[in-house]
């Protein structure tokens, strides 16, 4: 007979704990996201009332070339970013294998630039890349060249993809460590009986097993790239020629300097919505299972 009042005090609980994230998420997700909708179909100036446009901000954003530009950029930055990215990742994974003592400090050590801030990493990369910064002076003390890092377009947005690279690599590499934990050992151990190469090990074993840890820094690395505003923002400005605008800084720009947020909020959701095909075709072309029999 006392199970049930204990039951009614648990459920209180429980309801009581849930109600307290259901409330967060109302406040801080679903009401921006509502106004989000309702600004994108609307136009609003900050002070007035909103009015109903129609598909009027879907058509303008289409339409807006520089908008164009910037989702191109995203393109760009990933197909510079990703090889960068995946292949430091590896590197880094493949090193903490070898590592003895001392392995967890030097993976804490890893992460410190990616919980570091990105407008202090920015002005440091900066003076780097600058004509006159260390790179270009070891450069031209070695070649008699100096590299314009941040006035030509496609250099300007390598340099970008290195900075975010240098950024996010130990993150990955730690995820990709975790898989490599995981692949069986006695997986290679029947490979090199059978006289498998390294490189045979690694293309037909290590790849394979861990796809999963793959696709997560996959679909990380397309998040951060649509993400992307303080780096290009601090860096080269969206120079030269918005060769490395991207759709964070139209976003912002759209909002805060033409006051155009009814736009600039038509803009986000349909940045959010390229981001999650891309995401979905990722995952489509390149994600498998693993199965261990």
């Amino acid at each position: 007979m006392s199970g049930r009042p204990r039951f009614r005090r648990e459920a209180a609980v429980g309801l009581a704990l849930a109600g307290v994230y259901l409330l967060f998420a109302a406040i801080f997700w679903a009401y921006p996201f509502f106004w989000l909708a309702k600004l994108s179909v609307t136009q609003w100036r900050f002070f007035d009332e909103p009015v109903f446009t129609g598909a009027h901000n879907l058509v303008t954003s289409v339409q807006d070339p520089q908008f164009l530009q910037a989702l191109w950029n995203v393109l760009r930055f990933l197909a510079m970013y990703v090889p960068i990215a995946l292949g430091g990742a590896l590197l880094v994974a493949f090193g903490l294998q070898h590592v003895g003592r001392g392995r967890a400090f030097i993976a804490l050590c890893f992460l410190l630039s990616n919980v570091s801030s990105g407008v202090a990493l920015s002005l440091v990369f900066t003076k780097i890349f600058s004509s006159t910064g260390p790179l270009n002076s070891l450069i031209f003390d070695g070649t008699g060249i100096r590299i314009p890092w941040t006035n030509h377009p496609t250099l300007a947005m390598l340099a970008i993809a290195l900075v975010v690279a240098w950024k996010f690599v130990g993150y990955y590499g730690l995820i990709l460590y975790s898989g490599l934990l995981a692949v069986p050992k006695e997986i290679y151990d029947a490979a090199r009986l059978d006289h498998a190469s390294p490189l045979t090990r690694l293309v037909r074993i290590t790849l394979p097993m861990i796809n999963p840890q793959l696709m997560m820094v996959l679909v990380f690395a397309i998040l951060v790239s649509f993400g992307l505003f303080t780096e290009p923002f601090l860096i080269t400005g969206g120079g030269p020629g918005d060769s490395t605008v991207t759709p964070q800084m139209m976003i912002y720009e759209t909002a805060f300097r033409r006051l155009q947020p009814s736009h600039a909020a038509m803009m986000s959701i349909l940045v959010s919505l390229i981001s999650y095909l891309l995401v979905v075709l990722a995952r489509r072309l390149f994600e498998r299972k693993v199965v261990l029999a």
